[in-house]
């Protein structure tokens, strides 16, 4: 049988990857000289505290190879097939390091795919894929179908600065912006697996219309989309975002969820991020 290994970059909450017996290690964050994990030893409340009272901007780093050893190790000996979801390679050296792990092991039962996403929609592909594994499809088959729910990526990120991306080199594409940002809100995409500049707004106000708007567009009639919604110390902004779209496509619910740390920690405090799928074609 196929087992998924996810890490924390996927946002789904560390303890519902631990009810849903889901492998997983987590992303790496440094202040100063000091490493912490963002699955139990840091969480985003208590990673804003030490923002706030840091004089230099923390860092990050991708799981270490060494953690995802044993979780090679026990699967391996239960007779069974490794396949790691990991985000985008552009945005994190985790496809290096789940793909340097390997090899001790028998590669050929090891399968490392980069699916070119973060945040919502790999938590969402994820437990996509954990049920597709569980229905029978092989490696091949299974590589399929992540590659084709992938290609549909919608992700946007409503980011208060671009501070944090500049200061991370993550901003890909959306470089092109810095030097414009006065009183503007900008809002970003993931393009083919890096950050990109979408659409720049002049207020706050017109850019949570613009993200409603703009995923009614993409969600409205799309049974496939599987829209989440992220967000970190914006309560009031992502609660009228949230409840808008609720009522535009008639949804009793949308699931949600705090980014952690290894996420924040380039886009800043304030973000938003929507995460959907466009109809398959």
């Amino acid at each position: 049988m196929i087992k998924i290994v996810a890490d924390t970059s996927c946002c789904l909450p560390v303890k519902l990857m631990q009810y849903l017996k889901i492998d997983f290690v987590p992303q790496i964050i440094t202040f100063q000289n000091k490493s912490y994990r963002d699955d139990f030893e840091l969480s985003t409340e208590e990673f804003l505290e030490k923002l706030r009272s840091s004089s230099q901007l923390p860092g990050t780093a991708a799981p270490p190879p060494a953690l995802y050893n044993p979780i090679y190790e026990r699967i391996l000996a239960d007779g069974d097939t490794v396949v790691v979801l990991a985000p985008s390679s552009k945005v994190s050296g985790t496809v290096r390091s789940a793909t340097v792990a390997a090899e001790g092991h028998d590669k050929s039962r090891i399968h490392v795919i980069d699916t070119e996403l973060v945040a919502g929609n790999l938590g969402t592909l994820v437990l996509h894929a954990i049920k597709w594994a569980e229905d029978g499809m092989d490696v091949g088959q299974l590589t399929e179908k992540v590659k084709e729910m992938s290609s549909r990526n919608e992700t946007y990120f409503l980011v208060p600065t671009l501070d944090y991306l500049h200061k991370g080199g993550r901003i890909g594409g959306a470089s092109k912006l810095m030097g414009t940002m006065l009183q503007i809100v900008p809002i970003l995409t993931l393009k083919n697996g890096q950050v990109e500049a979408h659409e720049k707004v002049r207020s706050l106000r017109y850019a949570l219309r613009y993200m409603v708007e703009l995923n009614v567009s993409i969600c409205e009639g799309n049974p496939d989309a599987h829209l989440t919604i992220g967000s970190c110390n914006s309560t009031s902004s992502v609660n009228l975002v949230t409840e808008q779209l609720k009522q535009k496509l008639g949804l009793s619910e949308i699931p949600e969820y705090t980014p952690p740390p290894a996420i924040v920690v380039h886009a800043g405090p304030g973000l938003i991020v929507t995460s959907c799928f466009s109809k398959p074609n």
